[in-house]
């Protein structure tokens, strides 16, 4: 296995720790041989591990088996060649693929499905990458891993380099991380450095910092955290029994997933997993849309901004997976949209009332969905997954913000209500909300 640049074509060996083409400064991909076996012979290797997995027996085996991961259980698609000894593991993926009629009905399609990656162990999609460079920066007996952050990545990283047992260092923009995403990387031990910038000062800072001080780059330019991110889309597939739905519509930041996105439904269509290409849809908010200025412009230009809006796992101006992306983009028939911060808000409070719940940047695909219904885009009688990146409790600042204000509160808000310690008390909030109920 190698790692080939996507711009020149330069290899790299796979030991080497460069997460750019060291001849042209190029993105690096995994190159590797192609399984084997094709369509229903590989899918049913597949099926085969998630049912073993239901079967384990903890008593009578050394240490968890590597299909109990929702990524090393599709290892052929992710790192062929690493050994059961190598891998570090919580395990992660394994999340469901959830169905909410009210969520479907807001946003005026028959068939919403909603891929939840809060459900990964330190509560994003971040897990799945992670768990890959990890393992990498193990493999090649990296001193330390490091990473730049919006919060997501900074917890995941922080958490499998002390399972590895890896000093690690992460970048965050000062003031602009949630109290939840920080307290994580903390906890876990990583060394947390808060940056007088934003998060392109702190990824150019990361990167300087791999290139000169020899620390591992674990962000999602690293070829390896792509490899782990596709199998979100495997583990969906194999969820619908291998068949592809009409649309994906995600968050889209720094553009890692949308990259591993396309290298996956890439990979899966030339294996025969799937018969034809779902649409991808790549959304922004408005505050912090590049990729969707450069989609109106037919990717003539590559633009930048300065970055701002609630959904801080997506608040990036500058994103690095650019180029891959704008393949996926053009592989896929695809579509870049950018939503308003109160769209995001309002999807949020949607998909939170339905049992589910979501950090403001996972609800940008849901948003986005809805505006694409509305105007005709995606059909009614469209099969469509939406992608939420985070768990709840990723950013609950953004709720307690709206429970603070004295003014009229917007309908996304749910004040709790302070009472005397009476019964009747409780009563009216209860009449109340049966009332609204009905």
């Amino acid at each position: 296995m190698t790692q080939r640049c996507d711009d020149c074509g330069a290899e790299l060996g796979s030991g080497d720790a460069a997460v750019r083409c060291r001849n042209c400064g190029g993105l690096l991909s995994l190159n590797y041989a192609a399984p084997a076996e094709r369509a229903g012979v590989l899918s049913a290797r597949f099926d085969t591990r998630l049912t073993a997995v239901a079967t384990f027996d903890p008593r009578a085996a050394e240490a968890i088996p590597l299909d109990a991961s929702g990524v090393w259980r599709y290892r052929e698609l992710v790192l062929p060649d690493a050994s059961a000894s190598d891998v570090v593991t919580y395990p992660e993926g394994n999340t469901p693929l959830l169905r909410r009629a009210p969520v479907a009905k807001w946003c005026g399609v028959e068939t919403l499905l909603m891929k939840h990656e809060g459900a990964n162990p330190t509560g994003s999609f971040k897990d799945r990458g992670m768990t890959v460079a990890i393992t990498q920066a193990k493999r090649i007996d990296a001193s330390a891993v490091a990473c730049a952050s919006t919060g997501n990545t900074s917890a995941s990283l922080a958490a499998y380099a002390a399972q590895a047992g890896l000093p690690a260092l992460v970048l965050v923009p000062s003031g602009q991380v949630s109290l939840g995403k920080l307290a994580q990387s903390l906890a876990y031990g990583a060394h947390t450095l808060l940056v007088r910038g934003d998060f392109d000062d702190c990824l150019r800072l990361a990167r300087e910092a791999a290139e000169q001080l020899g620390v591992y780059l674990a962000n999602s330019i690293n070829p390896y955290r792509i490899a782990g991110q596709k199998t979100i889309v495997f583990e969906l597939l194999q969820q619908l029994g291998w068949r592809a739905p009409d649309w994906i519509v995600l968050p889209a930041g720094n553009l890692g997933n949308t990259s591993a996105f396309g290298a996956a439904l890439r990979e899966a269509k030339e294996l025969g997993l799937i018969d034809t290409m779902p649409r991808i849809a790549a959304v922004q908010a408005s505050g912090a849309a590049p990729f969707a200025a450069s989609y109106r412009d037919d990717f003539r230009q590559r633009h930048t901004v300065d970055a701002e809006t609630v959904a801080t796992a997506i608040r990036i101006g500058d994103p690095a997976s650019y180029s891959r992306a704008v393949r996926v983009i053009r592989e896929t028939n695809g579509i870049v949209l950018d939503v308003s911060d109160a769209a995001i808000l309002d999807a949020k409070a949607v998909v939170d009332a339905s049992g589910v719940g979501c950090e403001p940047a996972s609800a940008a695909s849901v948003a986005g969905v809805r505006d694409l219904a509305s105007r005709g885009v995606i059909g009614r009688g469209a099969v469509v997954v939406a992608i939420l990146t985070g768990h709840i409790l990723k950013d609950p600042e953004i709720l307690l913000q709206f429970h603070r204000k004295t003014e009229p509160a917007p309908a996304r808000a749910n004040r709790p209500v302070e009472i005397e310690p009476d019964l009747q008390a409780v009563e009216r909030v209860l009449d109340s909300a049966r009332q609204r109920a009905t």
